[in-house]
């Protein structure tokens, strides 16, 4: 089992060096905030991969190698897979070639431990990094998720402001039952994002004290489109600034 993730080099210690005007961009948001929408679009945009540890840790589970193995076994056991795994699953994906030019890291690091390894991590390399953090109300984004309403049938999602159905509880293509899923339920989601704050708060602090570029951008009052014009504007420029995250309900 492994108990130390290893340094990018000795993964692949004769791995060309990274693109002077790559870098690691650090995606964060709440639940409901739009992050996956934005990874995306900052994706296209910036044609840099999109790396999600979550999706790295389902793929990796259906691997029958020693580290997939292991991150199957604490799953199964009901415990958290370590930030020494999660780091080394992070290493062995930023030495591909097709990270070179930089990448986009989506729900990474989530600790304080993983974000000092990998700030050191990408140090060592010359690699800069740009931390971007979607800020929406916390009564928006409940706003967003209870009203969400999902097919039983077929799995459509609708929304009673924004895209209701035809008739109020049916789906329009299969005519199916529509329901409130558990976790769209106003308790469900505060809990939710009481977490990610308690989570996240450490982790923006300690971005917000380094001297890389490090951007708070409304999630709100702007297409999904236009905030990531701004997003890659910011990145492309390396601007060094930052804007303080105003109190939203529910911090």
């Amino acid at each position: 089992m492994v108990t130390t993730a290893p340094d990018f080099d000795k993964i692949s210690p004769h791995m060309p060096e990274w693109n002077g005007n790559g870098k690691a961009v650090m995606l964060f948001g709440p639940p409901g905030s739009g992050k996956g929408t934005q990874a995306k679009l900052v994706q296209e945009c910036l044609h840099v991969p999109h790396i999600s540890t979550g999706d790295m840790l389902r793929a990796r589970m259906q691997t029958s190698d020693e580290l997939g193995e292991t991150i199957r076994r604490l799953l199964d056991q009901g415990e958290l897979v370590t930030d020494d795994l999660v780091n080394q699953m992070v290493a062995e994906r930023v030495v591909q070639p097709d990270c070179l030019d930089g990448f986009l890291l989506d729900g990474y690091p989530r600790t304080l431990s993983q974000a000092d390894w990998v700030c050191g991590q990408l140090e060592a390399r010359g690699t800069g990094w740009v931390v971007i953090h979607l800020l929406v109300d916390y009564n928006e984004i409940i706003a967003r998720l209870a009203g969400r309403r999902h097919c039983a049938g077929c799995g459509a999602v609708y929304h009673i402001v924004f895209r209701p159905p035809q008739v109020e509880g049916v789906c329009d293509s299969c005519r199916g039952a529509l329901r409130v899923r558990e976790d769209d339920r106003e308790s469900v989601i505060r809990r939710r994002l009481d977490a990610y704050a308690a989570q996240s708060k450490p982790l923006l602090e300690y971005f917000a004290g380094q001297s890389a570029p490090f951007l708070e951008v409304d999630g709100v009052g702007a297409t999904p489109a236009a905030i990531a014009t701004q997003i890659c504007e910011f990145i492309r420029a390396g601007q060094q600034k930052y804007m303080s995250m105003p109190q939203v309900a529910g911090n």
